[in-house]
């Protein structure tokens, strides 16, 4: 509880409105070491979750080999969990709630009783009903992934590792420049912004202590004269660059007194980039269950890279809803490897399947080719930053 000076002769107390939030359990699957049945996600009436059997044909787990097994836990595989698309969180969520009073009293237009909800009342004393207090704002910026995390898969797709595995980190870095006259005005702005008075008793006393001279000692001893004509040049330059002249300020300083402004040429951090994951598995069906399992894979694959449109509405309607989003993992006798790198929520931006892998088109007797390469582009939906390697993120991180 805390507590809220009204004012000499009265007082409110706030009292928190918690929500409770509803969870469901689902599944009662398994694949490495994740154990579907105890994947709980906050219930969210506006959206049915899509399931597995959205589309025919597909299974909730697949996997190729057969030999092999979805389920057996043994050697090096790469899962494909396949989740609904839950877009980002950002901006900022104040919660709010009610307060009462502690003490009879004037408050907020009208009279308040000791025990009651505090009530708000307009100019003419007319009861608007309970206040509502802002108790507290914070910024909320959760990415695709954040809104992810507890998710319930549709399927799972576990495949041998494929044979070109790497991870490629970029950060962009680039070329910035910026003359002293064009610092200067930035420090001018942003002391604007604070004391207006101020920056300008500041500018007053620079051109006071002759900044043409200073100026003229620091490019080779000129006149403090010169100077200031270099500098009214190079202002003269921008004004006429400004009015389409195209005119650039070194140019006229260069021309008029054989000096140019320092452009401060750095290396400067710009930004982030998202990662690319490219894939290529290869298929060859030996008998009619792993034809069918590879069909499987593939429909999935393809049906959840697509996206949806509202079926009653022809064409689409207004909108049309993000696919469906995938979570990556490499697999060491059912475990994370320990070695090879974590990959964040990914699109599936790209997939290309080539029927006649052999060079050749040839098929079984029930028409599944006998060799198929499936070659699949995934992209992260968020960057990588620093602290997603804080704790134990296990093996060369991300």
């Amino acid at each position: 509880m805390g507590f809220v000076n009204l004012g000499v002769a009265e007082a409110v107390e706030m009292s928190k409105n918690l929500s409770n939030k509803n969870t469901k359990v689902t599944g009662n699957e398994k694949v490495g070491n994740e154990d579907i049945s105890l994947e709980t996600k906050t219930a969210r009436p506006t959206r049915t979750p899509r399931k597995a059997g959205d589309v025919r044909g597909v299974k909730k787990i697949m996997g190729y080999p057969l030999a092999r097994g979805p389920r057996d836990d043994t050697g090096d595989a790469l899962v494909i969990k396949c989740i609904e698309y839950q877009p980002p969180k950002t901006g900022l969520e104040a919660s709010t709630t009610r307060g009462f009073a502690l003490k009879d009293g004037n408050a907020y237009g009208g009279p308040q009783k000791k025990g009651e909800s505090i009530k708000q009342f307009d100019k003419k004393g007319n009861l608007l009903g309970d206040k509502i207090f802002i108790d507290r704002v914070r910024v909320t910026n959760n990415g695709a992934s954040d809104q992810q995390k507890s998710s319930t898969a549709i399927y799972y797709i576990t495949l041998p590792i494929p044979q070109d595995v790497n991870d490629s980190n970029v950060v962009t870095w680039g070329d910035d420049s910026m003359n002293i006259f064009q610092l200067a005005a930035v420090g001018a702005a942003a002391g604007l912004l604070n004391d207006t008075a101020g920056t300008f008793q500041e500018a007053k006393a620079l051109l006071d202590a002759g900044i043409g001279r200073s100026i003229g000692a620091e490019i080779g001893g000129q006149s403090g004269q010169d100077t200031q004509k270099a500098i009214t040049s190079a202002i003269a330059g921008e004004a006429i660059n400004r009015l389409g002249g195209n005119i650039r300020p070194n140019s006229v300083l260069g021309r008029s007194t054989g000096v140019i402004l320092n452009s401060n040429l750095e290396l400067l951090f710009s930004g982030v980039t998202l990662r690319t994951f490219p894939f290529s598995i290869n298929f060859s069906p030996r008998n009619s269950n792993e034809s069918k399992e590879v069909l499987s894979i593939i429909k999935a694959l393809k049906s959840s890279m697509a996206a949806k449109k509202n079926a009653s509405q022809g064409q689409g309607g207004i909108f049309l809803r993000a696919p469906d989003v995938f979570q990556l993992r490499y697999l060491h006798n059912g475990k994370d490897h320990p070695f090879l790198n974590r990959i964040k929520d990914c699109a599936l931006t790209g997939m290309t399947v080539n029927y006649t892998n052999s060079g050749t088109y040839a098929t079984y007797d029930d028409g599944t080719p006998v060799s198929i390469r499936m070659n699949l582009t995934f992209k992260e939906l968020n960057p990588i930053y620093f602290e997603d390697y804080e704790g134990d993120v296990g093996g060369v991180g991300y």
